[in-house]
Formats: structure tokens, sequence, C-alpha cells
């Protein structure tokens, strides 16, 4: 599975569509449509078929939701998205809302009148989505309509078919514990919760739980299915049947394989049982199907925190990963500071160089999300995805900052470089070395029994705040294993409240980003590491930061310390697998500072 580079969005069809959406909306009597960026299966990256919000609007991004009413539109993005979606969508007729400044909700409040009525399908909307709109709508008279049908799917005369992919085992070498130790796990939750039955609404616990992978996603090795399990641990798994190879059907005896069309049915059966849900995954559809005879108890899947917390074998398994993905990157990097002036090299050439590094690596799958590769003005854009239309030649004096990672066998990387290209601007290795000091602070950070990602954050942005800048998305983010590369509940950000146990992932990626100029972003791979004395972070990532845009006289004693013996760990891991020129480069990129 290659990442493709294509842009295939048409914001030109824009007016049309939401034209057309709008006759439909007259037809079920609604005055507005919300059309959210989930799918089904409430993932992150959502196949073709289910990219209704891109098909709508023109936007592709990961994160977002329209608003559809009689004579207005509005989407509604966060700070990752904004700038990106004013170079594909059609802002006449279209207006784009920071989301962290105008709520979903308030803003419909404004432009919705009292006895109004708003349309959703709720088998793309999360429980906790739908209660707190219905909640704040109901104020002031405005009624939520659900609908039996999508608005967009009779319109979407091209749609592409839904994926297929055969569901293969993960085995326990890679997975680090077996199916029926974390069958026991759960079903042990279950009845410590006094209750029935879980509904696992997302593909990613799936997975984890009975350790098989899938490709129904560009960039996560998901099967889209869903299990019901009951605290005798009976299984019913739901997927399309030809997913559903005869090795998988000899491999799990006792489960019962059942075609996902006939989920609903059996849900709508079944009565006088209490069932755990989680109400930020699973969709508000399910919920009303359960609830008509049965109790529910809306609390997290339990599966999310037993996923995040990682097995030595799998930490061990990991670091393998990130040895074989920052060989990859540093060797592009190598290639890139020596060729960009020689020959044209463009952002979408670079993205395609590196991904041929990859892909000399047997283990290695698919790229884990969409590269971001920005150069000058584009490396501003946090989520940028260069297209033929934004495709910028990377210069000397460019600031280029490239996010990628990949899926190996043996686990999930993601990694930032911000690279200097001859450029000696003193403003921005002003920038640049904050940017560090934070990502330095982030690592050194002494953590505690109750430790929290909230807590950290604050560290991370602190070198930035005293000159009076900031940036506009969370420190970090959890890492799943061979599974989502954004996972939770563990994040570094300044809401999150989940303590940082042994085992679990996460990144550390402080950046800035200064508006048609440049973007910084440094961003490694950590993990949660006991010690003796507590615990502490263990870095994973394996590649050099670049030394040429720091001010070494702002780094403290420390800070150089930890610089200095972070660049140790990567020429020993590295240094092996190189030719002359790059263990030439890679002294100089780890000599001491």
């Amino acid at each position: 599975m290659l990442q493709s580079f294509d842009n295939n969005a048409q914001p030109d069809q824009a007016a049309s569509r939401m034209a057309l959406v709008r006759l439909e909306m007259d037809k079920a009597g609604v005055d507005g449509f919300i059309v959210p960026r989930e799918d089904e299966f409430m993932g992150e990256y959502v196949p073709a078929c289910a990219e209704r919000l891109k098909w709508l609007t023109g936007f592709g991004g990961s994160a977002g939701v329209a608003i559809i009413l009689k004579n207005q539109a509005a989407l509604f993005l966060d700070g990752r998205y904004t700038l990106e979606a004013e170079n594909y969508i059609d802002t006449e007729n279209l207006s784009v809302v920071p989301i962290m400044q105008v709520s979903v909700h308030s803003w419909l409040s404004e432009k919705l009148e009292a006895g109004d009525k708003l349309a959703y399908d709720p088998k793309l909307h999360s429980i906790a989505q739908i209660k707190k709109l219905s909640a704040a709508l109901d104020e002031q008279n405005i009624t939520l309509v659900p609908l039996e049908n999508n608005l967009i799917d009779s319109l979407w005369t091209e749609r592409p078919t839904p994926p297929n992919g055969e569901i293969h085992p993960h085995t326990t070498a890679y997975a680090g514990q077996s199916s029926t130790a974390k069958l026991e796990e759960i079903s042990a939750q279950l009845i410590t919760q006094k209750t029935d039955a879980l509904l696992i609404a997302q593909p990613e616990n799936s997975a984890w739980l009975l350790n098989i992978r899938g490709f129904d996603s560009e960039f996560s090795p998901l099967p889209h299915c869903h299990i019901l399990i009951d605290c005798n641990k009976n299984i019913l798994f739901f997927a399309d049947p030809r997913k559903i190879s005869n090795k998988i059907k000899k491999k799990f005896r006792n489960i019962k394989f059942v075609d996902i069309n006939f989920l609903s049915k059996i849900l709508s059966e079944i009565s006088h049982r209490k069932f755990i849900i989680d109400k930020n995954t699973c969709s508000i559809f399910f919920e009303n199907l359960i609830l008509a005879k049965n109790k529910i108890l809306e609390k997290k899947d339990p599966i999310y925190f037993f996923k995040s917390i990682k097995t030595n074998n799998e930490i061990k398994n990991i670091q393998k990963a990130h040895i074989a993905d920052g060989l990859a990157l540093t060797k592009y990097l190598f290639w890139l500071k020596k060729n960009f002036y020689k020959k044209k090299i463009t952002e979408l050439s670079a993205s395609q160089k590196l991904s041929n590094f990859r892909n000399k690596n047997k283990d290695y799958l698919f790229p884990s999300f969409p590269t971001i590769s920005g150069t000058g003005p584009n490396g501003a854009i946090i989520h940028y995805r260069a297209s033929k239309k934004t495709n910028l030649q990377i210069k000397k004096g460019d600031i280029y900052l490239v996010d990628s990672g990949g899926q190996y066998k043996f686990g999930t990387t993601d990694v930032t470089r911000t690279i200097s290209l001859k450029n000696s601007n003193s403003r921005i290795k002003e920038i640049f070395t904050r940017v560090l000091k934070g990502h330095i602070a982030v690592a050194n950070f002494n953590l505690k029994k109750n430790t929290t990602g909230a807590q950290i954050d604050k560290e991370a942005r602190k070198f930035l705040k005293k000159i009076g800048l900031d940036y506009a998305h969370g420190t970090g983010h959890g890492v799943g294993y061979f599974l989502n590369v954004h996972e939770g509940p563990q994040s570094i950000s300044k809401n999150n409240k989940t303590s940082l146990c042994e085992g679990m992932i996460i990144s550390n990626e402080p950046g800035y980003y200064e508006k048609n100029n440049f973007g910084i972003r440094i961003e490694n791979l950590i993990y949660v590491k006991k010690e003796r004395k507590g615990n502490t972070f263990e870095n994973l990532t394996m590649a050099p930061i670049e030394k040429d845009l720091i001010i070494r006289e702002r780094l403290n004693k420390n800070e150089k310390k930890w610089l200095n013996d972070y660049h140790k760990t990567v020429f020993r891991n590295l240094v092996k697998s190189m030719n002359k020129f790059e263990v030439s480069e890679l002294r100089k990129a780890c000599s001491a500072i």
C-alpha cells in the first residue's frame, strides 16, 4: 500500500453539490444538515467511499465537520487545518470557522431559529457528540432529527466501492500477548463492573483484542468490524464475510462470525442485558438500538487503557522499528542536503524519495499517515499535504519541515524534523532553539505517579511564551503498536487528565508556525520507562536533530547534555548500516555541541 500524493478533491463542485443537498433537505423537511468527517467506524482515516465531507466541500483533512443550512454553510476545523483549507475549498460559498474559537452549537444557536430542524446521520455521530449538541440546541427549541438515509449517499453517483481487505492474524511474537490472555482481562473487567456485555465499536480495539490486522484503512492496518463480547468470553464478530478467511475461522473456532449487515437486527433483538458502550466512539445509532430493551453504562471502552500499555516485548519490537525508520529518514535527510541545489527537488518528489528509502526495509508496509513535506511558507501549514497545485521547489535558504511515519510489522513510527537549507535567519534560529528547549523539557520531565499530559504541556510551551509565541496543537499524542498512529487515552495537551503509566508511548512535538513564512516542529516518540527511583521518558526515535538552527549559547548545561547523549545513541544505532558518505554526515550531525 503506497501513499497517493494526488489531491482528487473538487472544491469547484461544492456550490452545486450543496445546492443538491439543500433540495434533499427540503424533501426531508429540515433546515440544516451536519456532515462529519467520520465514517460508520469512527476512524481517523476513512476509506474513499466514506469521504462524504471531501465530496461535498473539497476538504480532505482527518478532522472537520460541515454544517449546511438553507442560505449558508460553514466548515469547522481545528488549528491544524485552518490554513490548509484555504488551498482546497470554495471560500465564497463555505466559511471556514476555527472550532477552538467558535463551537458548532454556539454557531448553530446563532444561525438557526426556534422551531428549526437540524438533520444528521446517527451512524456517523458518537453518543457524546449528539447528546452535547442536543443539550445546547434544546435551550433554543431547535430539534435534532436523525435520518434513516444519509442525504449525500443518494447524490454521490460515482461513489467508490467499500474496501474489502482480508483479515489476517498478527502473531503473538509481534503482539506481545496472546488474544486468550487479552480476552481474560476484558471479561474480568465486565464482571468487575457488573455488566453483561461490551460492544466494541472501534476496529482498532477489535484488532488489538484478537491480534488481527486488516487493510480497510489507508494508513492503519485495520479490519472494518465490530465485536460483541459478554462476560463469559462469548464473541460475535461482525464483518463482511468475504474478509473472513478459512485461516481466521480455524484460528478462532470459538468465535461466531456474523455478516455485518445483521448487526442492527441482532442488537435490536437482545433484551434485559446491561451493556458497556463507549460514548465517544460508539454511534448514537447503536445506542438507540440497544437502549430499547437493555440498560447501558456509557463508559470508556476498557480496551483503550489496556491497549495503551505496551508489553516489554512490544517495546523491544518498537525500538527495532524506530531504528529501521530512523535509518531511512536520516539517509533521506543527508541525500536532500547533498542534492537540493544540484537538481530540482520539490515537496512531492522529496516525499517520494523518502518513501523509497523506507521501502528498502522488508518489514515496512506503508505510511502511518499522509507525509507532510513542506518547504518555506508551506511548512507553516500544520497538517499540510503537498499536491500538484501547492507543490513548491525546495531551494537554498528554505526551512524545510518533514513529518512522516511508517507502519512496520513490529511497530508504528511518527517523526518530524525541521531542516535548514543554508538558512541563516537569526530569528528563525531563536525560535527553533526555544522549540528545542521545550522538546527537551518534555523529554526530561520528572514523572510522578499521577503525572498527566496537561502538566507536561505547560513545560513544552513556556520558552515560546516568554517571547509571546505559541502553537495551535497539542504537544503530544498517544501512538499505537502497528495500529493507529494516533491513539488514546494518553496525550500531552492542555486538557488531558490521563495519568501517564509505564509502557505508554507518546509523541513529543512542540512547534511554531508563521503564516506565509515558515514552520518549525521537532518530534520524537517517547515511552514511559520504569526506573528504580520512578518513571522516566525514554526516546524511541533515532534521527539527528538539526544543529545548524540551534543557538548554542541559549542551551544550558543539562540541555546540551541531553542533546549530546541523544546524538550518541542515534550514532551508535545507525552507523553500522550506512555507506562512507553517510557515516561522515552522521558523524557531523551527531557531534557534541
